[in-house]
């Protein structure tokens, strides 16, 4: 029997891009059990009032403006008028309130210390004193609200309905405001995610995780492929789109194919080499002088990015709006320095060990490198690699000397130097301890103006080189890769984004 194609006047077939997962979400409740993996998808369903822009800097989602009172301790924000949740329901101020104080009061949120007093000031209320205002009251002044309010990790702090929840209050699915709906999920399989019609446009262009978000496709299938031979075959074949997070080594390899289209953007994240400073011999700055004359940096960066990399030798991000020429001073690689800098150090030869892993081919690759340069100037580098979760072990207990190490996205230039810097009495993985710059640091997570940030950002820079209590090697590296029927695809922040984005038939 032949078959038969039933072919409908007017009707199209629905424009479909299918894109690999390597692991299935965790949960579709934004900052509750998460990942970046799951982050990534998420975000493209939930909104919160505030997002972060390509530079960084906080810019209006779902509220259109914001105003901080005298004492900074209110945040008034207008609502958007007639943005609509995924169930048809137009989001009031009692669904802003009822949403972040639910999330803010979850004892599971990613992002609770931010907002409960622990870490910085606590959120004494959340008050609707009409339809289109919403008031957050602090206990004491909080400047970095707003940047706690759109990260990542912390769901953005996306406005959900009340129909997210079942009637006892446990989770059921996200109905939130974004350009695309939460669809059905198969667990260990994937996820679908469909256009949302009625979704409110807002701006003239994308702009990070604000701006104009104009879906031109009808749904995302996202597919859990774990091994990444099986979804570089699947991408040539054509049953994957898009390859969002693909290792360097492999996307360098199709970066000059003219079916595929690599997109290569760093984000916030940190590739180092982080030293012991407690160590006896670490602890000479005279010797981590002579590691950083030694290591040619941006040949490692080269190397281990396979030429889509950017070096980076400043913990303020390349992208950031803080990122001058300033922050673009940075190490010098001379070899000769570096016998009189051990002379200095009264180093004699001893071993020096290096922290590595399999799991991350940048460290591993970095830590191979490095020991390479380390040993062609006399110093006597042996590597160690350990399983990731040793290495994280030791990491918390600082207990190495060096170590091949990445920090995941901190999209704010404070939040970096938060990171690394404390005292190892009461923090034992911190990195870098220093009670100025430490100073400096919570300074600058309470400074408003953006030009006495900057005077900040860039001291601290200058004293990061004077005193190398690590080596920054670039910023975090996000690699993806579309096929030939895709247009507009492009990542951020280490984040799949799929408004804008394109797919012919």
């Amino acid at each position: 029997m032949s078959s038969i194609v039933l072919v409908v006047p007017g009707l199209a077939a629905a424009k479909t891009l299918t894109v690999q997962i390597t692991a299935d979400i965790r949960s579709s409740q934004p900052g509750i059990n998460r990942d970046a993996g799951t982050d990534s998808v998420m975000l493209n369903v939930v909104e919160g009032l505030v997002a972060a822009n390509e530079k960084g800097e906080i810019r209006p989602m779902l509220a259109e403006s914001w105003t901080v009172s005298e004492n900074g301790k209110a945040y008034t924000f207008k609502l958007r008028q007639g943005v609509k949740f995924h169930n048809g329901a137009t989001m009031t101020a009692a669904d802003v309130q009822g949403s972040l104080e639910k999330l803010l009061t979850d004892p599971e949120y990613n992002c609770k210390t931010f907002f409960d007093g622990s870490r910085d000031a606590k959120v004494e209320g959340i008050d609707a004193p009409d339809a289109n205002t919403i008031v957050i009251r602090l206990d004491r002044p909080n400047v970095m609200l707003l940047n706690y309010m759109a990260q990542a990790q912390c769901g953005s702090a996306g406005i959900v309905h009340r129909a997210s929840f079942n009637e006892d209050g446990t989770w059921r699915a996200p109905v939130a405001t974004g350009p695309f709906v939460f669809g059905e999920w198969k667990r260990g399989e994937g996820l679908t995610l469909k256009k949302f019609a009625d979704y409110s446009i807002t701006g003239d262009k994308p702009d990070g995780y604000g701006g104009r978000k104009e879906v031109l496709i009808d749904e995302v299938k996202y597919v859990v492929v774990p091994d990444t031979a099986t979804a570089v075959a699947g991408l040539r074949s054509g049953a994957l789109d898009v390859l969002p997070y693909l290792p360097p080594s492999e996307a360098a390899k199709l970066k000059d194919e003219n079916d595929f289209t690599v997109v290569a953007a760093p984000h916030g994240g940190l590739v180092t080499m982080l030293f012991q400073t407690a160590d006896p011999l670490m602890s000479k700055v005279a010797m981590r002088r002579a590691v950083i004359a030694a290591l040619d940096t941006p040949q490692i960066v080269e190397s281990v990015t396979y030429g889509l990399g950017v070096p980076n030798n400043s913990l303020v991000a390349t992208s950031s709006f803080y990122h001058t020429a300033a922050q673009d001073k940075g190490y010098a690689y001379d070899p000769s320095a570096v016998p009189a800098l051990l002379k200095e150090a009264g180093y004699n030869g001893e071993k020096i060990n290096i922290l590595t892993n399999r799991r991350s081919a940048i460290n591993y690759d970095t830590a191979v490198i490095a020991q390479a340069m380390l040993q062609s100037v006399g110093i006597n580098a042996e590597i160690e690699v350990l399983e990731w979760a040793s290495q994280l072990d030791r990491f918390n207990s600082g207990k190495y000397q060096i170590m091949a190490f990445n920090y995941s996205n901190r999209t704010d230039p404070g939040l970096a130097y938060q990171t690394v810097v404390g005292s190892k009495a009461k923090k034992v993985n911190a990195v870098w301890d220093d009670p100025q710059v430490s100073e400096l640091v919570d300074k600058s997570l309470q400074e408003a103006d953006p030009a006495k940030r900057q005077a900040i950002f860039d001291d601290l820079h200058a004293r990061f080189l004077d005193q190398v209590p690590l080596v920054m090697l670039a910023n975090g590296l996000d690699v993806g890769v579309s096929g030939p029927k895709v247009k507009g695809y492009r990542t951020w922040q280490g984040f799949a984004r799929f408004w804008g984005v394109e797919r012919s038939e």
